[in-house]
């Protein structure tokens, strides 16, 4: 069995700009910005904060540190232009963008941000479209220092996203991010690019280039109270290890387009994975015992946390490591069902062939597989492991190579099978 469910425009952009959403209990007050600077508050129970887009954040590590010379010298991005390309989910059209400082090794200032849509619609590319520029602003100013360990929202803004469409967001850093701690997202799978200067409006970014992301790490969407998110918590084969660079088809993408074309418009997909991410302990990134509150139960508009991790804990870890990973699991559930959210377990793929395996690994992952099918545990069981998997192996079709991550197209045959009922 593969599932189981344990319970039953351009003129558009010269609108006017929001310039904060303040939260008061269910209600959220807009101040709405008008041409003589005088802000009214405009009450709307109807609509909500969902994230559109997320990627989790972590230390960037010395060798994903942005190329010379943005990496160079005693301070990262100084004097530096970055323009980076995002995957929305679902459409809207009022956003806001969140910047983290979260792992930094120093306050972080931003001289000056803004969005527009990519040359094209398209991922990974260095042009804009300059008609759909809006400039980014803090509490009403082009620029914010965000202190070590911190996270900001721009005001929000009238700004129109498709549902899939691609957003591009411009930083500029007059002195740079002191230092070498910076926060990011290595697995971008999305080149982005950088320049010195101040190009924060141009047509084109023409320096170096990168496939990583630095300190954006959710875009929000104001959208109705019926609109919701899935969050994915997982490591490398959730963040895309063995897809495309700059295609958008890790399994979550092309979930996202299949929920899309069988009328699911109302739920977001956030990819909240990292590579060599663990559960338990070790690995890169902060564990997800540390992390899963603020990547999972804390995202605005979350309604679904699905888990699909656990495979760097047990190419690692000793004896007892799935009754570890099951221990933990049940944590997470807990806190779930205490918030109102809806639980996802899916099963660990296998791993026969890679330098992960052995006898006691694979029955440290039936283990915990057959945990996460038995019913009581998670809401809604997904047995991806059946997708793509035969016995202790990927199926052929479906290996990229290593035998642990699967091909595009193993993340096409996850998205393919995936019950959509549970969003139904």
């Amino acid at each position: 069995m593969w599932y189981k469910s344990v319970s039953t425009n351009t003129s558009y952009f010269k609108c006017c700009r929001v310039l904060a959403i303040l939260a008061l209990g269910t209600q959220a007050l807009a101040l709405v910005s008008h041409p003589h600077g005088i802000s009214s508050a405009v009450a709307d129970d109807e609509n909500h904060w969902v994230a559109t887009w997320t990627s989790m954040p972590q230390e960037v590590e010395q060798s994903n540190l942005p190329p010379s010379p943005s990496g160079s010298g005693n301070a990262m991005f100084r004097d530096a232009t970055l323009r980076q390309t995002l995957h929305m989910s679902v459409g809207a059209s009022r956003i806001r963008v969140q910047l983290s400082n979260t792992f930094g090794g120093s306050d972080l200032s931003i001289t000056g941000a803004s969005v527009a849509l990519p040359t094209g619609s398209k991922i990974g590319v260095n042009g804009i479209d300059t008609s759909t520029l809006a400039g980014l602003t803090f509490k009403g100013s082009s620029s914010v220092t965000i202190p070590r360990g911190q996270v900001v929202y721009s005001d929000a803004i009238d700004f129109l996203i498709e549902p899939q469409s691609m957003l591009t967001v411009n930083l500029y850093l007059q002195g740079g991010q002191s230092g070498n701690k910076i926060t990011g997202h290595p697995g971008s799978r999305t080149t982005s690019w950088m320049q010195s200067g101040n190009h924060l409006n141009a047509s084109s970014v023409t320096g170096a280039s990168t496939k990583h992301w630095y300190f954006v790490s959710v875009v929000e969407a104001w959208v109705p109270t019926n609109t919701t998110a899935l969050v994915i918590l997982g490591d490398s084969i959730t963040d895309g290890r063995g897809s495309d660079d700059d295609k958008n088809n890790r399994w979550t993408d092309l979930l996202l387009a299949r929920m899309q074309s069988n009328g699911i418009t109302n739920v977001a997909v956030n990819n909240q994975a990292a590579g060599g991410n663990a559960v338990l302990s070790g690995g890169l990134g902060p564990t997800l015992l540390s992390r899963y509150k603020r990547d999972g139960l804390q995202q605005q508009g979350v309604k679904y946390v699905m888990i699909f991790e656990g495979v760097n804990d047990i190419g690692s870890g000793g004896g007892n490591v799935g009754d570890q990973l099951i221990t933990a699991f049940k944590k997470i559930i807990a806190d779930c069902k205490a918030a109102g959210l809806t639980t996802i377990g899916a099963t660990i793929t296998p791993f026969g062939g890679n330098s992960y395996s052995s006898g006691a690994r694979e029955q440290a992952r039936q283990k915990v597989n057959q945990w996460i099918m038995a019913a009581g545990n998670f809401d809604h069981a997904v047995d991806f492991a059946g997708f793509i998997g035969q016995g202790s192996n990927l199926k052929s079709q479906f290996d990229s190579g290593d035998h642990l991550h699967p091909s595009v197209a193993g993340y096409q045959e996850i998205a393919n099978k995936f019950p959509l009922d549970i969003f139904k």
